[in-house]
């Protein structure tokens, strides 16, 4: 086939075709339903850069060990594993109105009680860098596994 007789046929098309139905109500049909999900995404994501900000911060103004100024990291850690537990929490509370399976309590239960643990020793050693962090991946894991189970 020649490069005018494709050029032909190309012009014989149609400029403007109507679809077969109405396809609007379909798409807003779509489009009231994606924000909610968006919103799930967007807070997970906003929590998890927070997570990350706020531990590569007490990683990068940890002491070395018989450091005079180990009063002052133990501090710094508590100031921010109470700003970790608040945004933690505020991410449940958006959370709350999902139905989580009941295949799924069991291991939310596991994490529930471990983020528990965590901020007891976190109370008996203030200064402990790794139990924030630690404290950090199980709130992260508990969100995800929430987060999961509201979007099917």
């Amino acid at each position: 086939m020649g490069e005018n007789e494709l050029r032909w046929q190309l012009r014989q098309l149609p400029r403007e075709m109507e679809p077969p139905r109405d396809l609007w109500p379909g798409i807003a049909r779509r489009l009231t339903v994606r924000p909610r999900r968006r919103q799930f995404r967007w807070t997970g994501l906003a929590l998890a850069a927070s997570l990350a900000l706020v531990a590569g911060l007490v990683w990068q103004l940890r002491p070395a060990r018989g450091d005079p100024i180990a009063d002052l990291r133990a501090d710094l850690v508590q100031r921010q594993a109470e700003a970790l537990v608040a945004e933690y929490e505020a991410a449940l509370r958006e959370l709350e109105a999902v139905p989580v399976p009941p295949e799924l309590a069991p291991a939310l239960d596991t994490l529930d009680a471990s983020a528990l643990e965590i901020r007891r020793a976190l109370a008996q050693d203030p200064g402990e860098v790794r139990l924030l962090d630690q404290l950090r991946r199980t709130y992260a894991r508990r969100l995800s596994l929430t987060q999961r189970a509201a979007l099917g």
